[in-house]
C-alpha cells in the first residue's frame, strides 16, 4: 500500500513479542488504529549491530519468521524497510567470495580497496585527518585472502560493517536486486541508513558529497519509482542537510525536534519551538525517539550552542536515571553527539511533560514516527544496559505480551494511542494543509493545522512551563490537560 498520513511506529522484530507474528497480534490486540504504518527495524540475518550488518537480504532471520509473516503485516500496515546502502557484513557472499577468490572474484570491485583507491604516497595524515570518522583511527580494515596475500578495505563502522563500493556494476546490479525483492515483500518505503557516507572522494572528507550524492539518491529513486515506493535517506547532522534532501523532493526526518521540544519543557520558552515548526518541512517523518540515542548536533543553529549545552546538562539533572557514562566509550556508545536515554524518562519519567510532547509533535508538519519504547511511556532499562554495556540499549527494553497489557492501561499510554488514533483520522492533518505557529512571552505556543480545502483545524494551545495543554477539533474540544488530570472530553 502506498505511504499514508497515518503514524508510522519503529520497532524490532523481536521487541514487542518474541518475533512477527507476535508482534501483529500484539498490535491488533493492543495497539489498535494508534498507528497506520510500521519501520521493523532490519530483519535480516545479520552479524551485529542489532540487524544493522547484514549478510543476506534475500531472507528473513528465522528467529523472527518468514517473507510470509512480513508480508502478512503489510496487509495492515504500511511497511518500511532499510537497507544499508553504505556497507554489508563480512560473513556476506560477497566478502566471503572475494575473500575466497580475490580478483577471480565476481566481486572484486564490490568493496573499496584501499591501496587501490589512493594514489601512490597518499594517504597522508591530512588526508585522514579530513575523512569524516566515527573512529578514531582510519577508517579501514584488514583482508587476508586466501591465498596469503593481505589488504585493506574501507569500514566506517563497526568491524561486521565493510563498505560497498556505489560506484561499481556489481553493487549497482545488487542494490537494484535487493530494492526490487523489499518491494516485492510488502515494502512502501525504503530507508536508505548511513547514505552520506557512501561516496568516498579523494580530497573530500567522504560525507555528503555533492553531486555525486544526488546521482546515487537518483539511481535508487529510479528503481523505486516505478514500483511505486518511496525512499527515506536517513542523515543525523546540521538541519541544512536534510532540508536540502527534502528540496529534492524526497522524504526526509525531523531530528531537530527532540531536542528542541526538551529544551522549550525544560525551560518553558516556546519562541525556539516556534521559529523551527514555522521553518520545518512537510514532507517529513517527525521523531522524538528512535532506536538511537537523542540527537545533538541535529538541532544546532535552531538551538544556539548555550541553549544546547543547557539541555544536554538539564537532561542529565531532569532525567531520570541518565547518567553521562551511559553515552561514553564505556557503554560503547557510537556517536558522542547522541544521549542514550528513553524520551520518557528525558523528560523526569513526568506523565504531563510527556504526553505534551507527544502533542507538539504530532501538530508539528509531517507524519509522527514513534519508537515502541516511547509508544508504552517506557522508562530507562538499566538492566538491559547493564548486562549488556550497551549504552543504547538503555531504550531497547524487550516487551513481552504481558508487559504490553499491563503499559496500555497506564493513564498516559492510554491517552497518548487515543491522540495517535484521533490524529490518524483527523482530516486537518493533511500533509498539504496549512500551518500556523505563534508564542508568546507567557509560556505559550499555539499551533493551528487546517486541511487544504479549509475545511477542518485541529488547534493546540500549550503553556510549556506547566505542562498544560487543550486540544480542539473544528472548535470541539477533544482533550484537556491541566494540572491535576486529564480530562478526554
Amino acid at each position: 500500500m502506498p505511504v499514508q498520513n497515518k503514524a508510522m511506529l519503529i520497532t524490532y522484530s523481536d521487541s514487542m513479542g518474541k518475533n512477527i507474528k507476535e508482534l501483529q497480534y500484539i498490535l491488533d490486540k493492543y495497539i489498535g488504529d494508534a498507528i497506520g504504518g510500521v519501520h521493523l527495524l532490519p530483519f535480516f540475518p545479520s552479524t551485529g549491530d542489532r540487524g544493522f550488518a547484514p549478510s543476506d537480504y534475500t531472507r528473513v532471520n528465522p528467529d523472527f519468521g518468514d517473507w510470509e509473516d512480513v508480508e502478512e503485516l503489510g496487509k495492515k500496515y504500511y511497511l518500511m524497510f532499510d537497507f544499508m546502502i553504505n556497507h554489508i557484513s563480512r560473513e556476506s557472499i560477497m566478502y566471503q567470495d572475494f575473500k575466497e577468490k580475490k580478483d577471480a572474484s565476481s566481486y572484486k570491485d564490490f568493496f573499496i580497496r584501499w591501496e587501490k583507491f589512493w594514489p601512490k604516497g597518499r594517504p597522508t595524515k591530512a588526508d585522514i585527518d579530513l575523512i569524516y570518522k566515527r573512529k578514531d583511527k582510519a577508517p579501514i580494515q584488514g583482508i587476508t585472502f586466501a591465498d596469503g596475500s593481505q589488504e585493506h578495505l574501507w569500514n566506517t563502522f563497526g568491524d561486521e560493517q565493510i563498505d560497498i563500493n556505489v560506484k561499481s556494476k556489481v553493487a549497482q546490479e545488487f542494490f537494484k536486486d535487493t530494492l526490487q525483492s523489499m518491494v516485492k515483500h510488502g515494502a512502501d518505503l525504503i530507508r536508505l541508513d548511513a547514505f552520506a557516507y557512501a561516496i568516498k572522494k579523494i580530497d573530500t572528507n567522504d560525507f555528503f558529497i555533492e553531486p555525486e550524492i544526488w546521482d546515487l539518491l537518483e539511481s535508487v529513486r529510479k528503481i523505486l519509482e516505478p514500483l511505486h515506493a518511496e525512499i527515506l535517506p536517513e542523515i543525523h547532522e546540521h538541519y541544512t542537510i536534510p532540508a536540502k534532501i527534502n528540496e529534492h523532493g524526497y522524504f526526509t526526518y525531523d531530528f531537530v525536534l527532540p531536542l528542541v521540544i526538551l529544551y522549550t519543557l525544560y525551560s518553558g520558552n516556546p519562541k525556539q519551538l516556534a521559529k523551527w515548526l514555522k521553518m520545518s518541512p512537510k514532507k517529513q517523518f517527525t521523531t522524538l525517539d528512535t532506536h538511537d540515542g537523542i540527537g545533538v548536533v541535529d538541532a544546532r543553529d535552531i538551538l544556539t550552542d548555550e541553549e544546547i549545552d543547557y539541555t544536554s546538562n538539564e537532561l542529565y539533572k531532569v532525567g531520570a536515571n541518565v547518567k553521562r557514562t551511559y553515552s561514553s566509550a564505556a557503554y560503547n556508545n557510537l556517536d558522542i553527539y547522541q544521549i542514550n536515554s528513553t524520551y520518557y524518562s528525558a523528560l523526569g519519567n513526568d506523565d504531563k511533560a510527556y504526553l505534551l510532547a507527544r502533542a507538539i509533535q504530532i501538530f508539528a508538519p509531517g507524519i509522527p514516527q514513534i519508537y515502541y519504547v516511547g509508544l508504552l511511556a517506557g522508562e530507562n532499562d538499566l538492566d538491559l544496559l547493564e548486562k549488556t554495556k550497551e549504552g543504547r540499549n538503555i531504550n531497547r527494553h524487550y516487551y513481552s505480551e504481558e508487559e504490553v497489557a499491563n503499559e496500555v492501561q497506564r493513564p498516559v499510554v492510554a491517552c497518548l494511542l487515543k491522540l495517535l488514533a484521533w490524529r490518524n483520522r483527523s482530516a486537518a492533518f493533511d500533509l498539504q494543509g496549512d500551518i500556523q505557529v505563534s508564542a508568546n512571552d507567557k509560556n505559550e505556543i499555539k499551533i493551528i493545522r487546517t486541511s487544504t480545502n479549509g475545511q477542518d483545524t485541529a488547534e493546540l494551545t500549550a503553556n510549556v512551563a506547566l505542562k498544560t495543554f487543550t486540544i480542539k477539533e473544528n472548535d470541539q474540544i477533544i482533550l484537556i490537560e491541566d494540572q491535576t488530570d486529564t480530562k478526554d472530553i
